[in-house]
């Protein structure tokens, strides 16, 4: 996915940016970028690799030289940014997060209109900020540009602009990703996620509406267009995509983790179907918390039967080749054997998507002597792949575990019954809970319903993105 920080300050502003872009790591893995700008030295831009690398060891060295009290930052998992723009607007800079899932459509429009090149990246992509830079360059202001572009684009775009009088900042058209402002005395900043700017002395000023698009200054905030009540955030922020303190909505990821464990045991009670198990656990790290929730509500033991190592490893998914990633994931699992061997374990994970790493850590802990592996999604079954963010690596909806299986009980057939087999009170639902333990060696498996999903996060449905689960926009 990926993250960006910004900020607008009577004072030197690199350190803050640095930090701030630093403390939205966990969203991406392939690129990070910076770009400042100064009356003394204009526009200076840095983009490193972070594949291999944090994003603190690759930019130390460039914030000692960086200089200005407009600075942006971002971490990507798509294109290198910041991209520098020159147009009739000026020289800027221009950082987004999302998806456009009609790039092509665009530039064969742009090209046929009179834009005479795009930059073209070693993949044959065109850059999404240079593509949006191209959109906005088609009207006379930023605020008339990026309207124009929030209209062309389909899927998602958050997006900052750093220019010499400020920073823009315009929060996506259907609000599926927030854009947090933060105040202190000497400036004003911009965040994906709330927290990174807590620690930086800022207090939250405002969270943009969907939407609406404001420039910042050292002394406003300033809106250039307003914002739109409705929204359709994505439900996934809070269920694994947030860092724990992050707030989105006025609704704390750990609180909603928590109480969203709380609901799964309740359901499991209610139903009748608490296992007897001597410990709760949860897949580290965005599991933990739903597990403790559900350890609360449930009165079983929580504990931790194993523990990631992650010093130079800390995401799995960080090598682009899924044996590599599989192989990484495995490596990092070490085990304390007296709370696994001979126990009976219920694990609660964020998600089932693939279903390749579960089966990878079920594996492990029957090697490392459990009796039983007891299952629990904090969220429904993924039955699509996501078109605004891409939080999943799947090319294909059949690459998830529970289309896979769907499609091998009915084939095209199984598509028309899909909420049905996301409802664990049905035949089909049954059905796709015990084929999926089969094939992943589960003693049982349940996943939250969305309705509880709703309630765990406890903002109307009609205000959340939940077409991973429902399908429906």
């Amino acid at each position: 996915m990926g993250g960006f920080f910004g900020a607008a300050s009577e004072n030197d502003c690199v350190t803050d940016v640095f930090f701030g872009t630093d403390y939205h790591s966990h969203l991406g893995t392939r690129r990070g970028g910076m770009t400042a700008w100064c009356k003394t030295h204009g526009f200076q831009r840095a983009i490193h690799s972070i594949e291999n690398s944090p994003f603190r060891t690759k930019f130390e060295n460039d914030v000692t030289h960086m200089q200005g009290n407009l600075c942006i930052g971002c971490i990507s998992d798509t294109d290198p940014q910041p991209i520098l723009m020159r147009s009739r607007l000026g020289l800027y800079a221009v950082c987004s997060v999302g998806i456009i899932r009609n790039a092509q459509q665009i530039v064969d429009e742009l090209l046929e209109n009179g834009c005479a090149s795009f930059e073209s990246m070693s993949s044959g992509n065109i850059n999404s900020g240079d593509l949006i830079g191209a959109l906005i360059s088609q009207k006379n202001t930023f605020t008339e540009g990026i309207r124009y572009a929030q209209e062309k684009i389909e899927g998602t775009m958050n997006l900052i602009v750093l220019t010499e009088d400020g920073i823009i900042c315009a929060r996506d058209k259907d609000g599926r990703l927030p854009i947090i402002i933060g105040k202190r005395d000497d400036g004003y900043c911009c965040s994906l996620e709330s927290f990174a700017f807590q620690k930086l002395g800022y207090y939250t000023f405002k969270e943009l509406k969907a939407g609406e698009i404001v420039r910042l200054t050292s002394r406003s905030c300033e809106t250039l267009a307003p914002g739109k009540d409705d929204l359709k955030i994505c439900s996934f922020m809070w269920t694994y995509y947030g860092y724990p303190n992050a707030v989105y909505e006025g609704v704390t990821v750990e609180t909603m983790r928590t109480r969203n464990g709380e609901i799964m045991a309740e359901n499991d009670m209610k139903a009748g179907r608490l296992p007897d198990v001597d410990y709760v656990c949860g897949v580290p790290d965005s599991g933990t918390p739903h597990a403790i929730g559900y350890a609360n509500k449930s009165g079983i033991p929580f504990a931790r039967p194993f523990i990631k190592y992650t010093p130079t490893w800390p995401r799995s998914f960080m090598p682009t080749s899924q044996t590599l990633r599989n192989q990484v994931a495995k490596m990092k699992l070490i085990p304390v054997h007296e709370l696994i061997e001979g126990k009976r374990l219920l694990f609660v994970d964020d998600s089932i998507v693939r279903g390749t790493q579960m089966r990878e850590t079920v594996e492990f802990l029957y090697e490392n002597g459990a009796k039983e592996v007891h299952m629990r999604s904090a969220c429904p079954p993924i039955m699509y792949g996501c078109k605004y963010l891409n939080f999943s690596r799947s090319t294909s909806e059949m690459e998830l575990i529970a289309r896979q299986v769907i499609d091998a009980f009915e084939g095209a057939e199984g598509m028309k019954y899909l909420a049905e087999y996301s409802n664990s009170e049905t035949e089909r639902g049954r059905r796709l809970r015990d084929e999926i333990c089969r094939r992943l060696k589960l003693t049982s498996l349940e996943f939250q319903s969305l309705e509880g999903t709703v309630r765990a996060i406890g903002r109307p449905q009609c205000e959340l993105c939940t077409y991973c689960w429902s399908g429906e926009e």
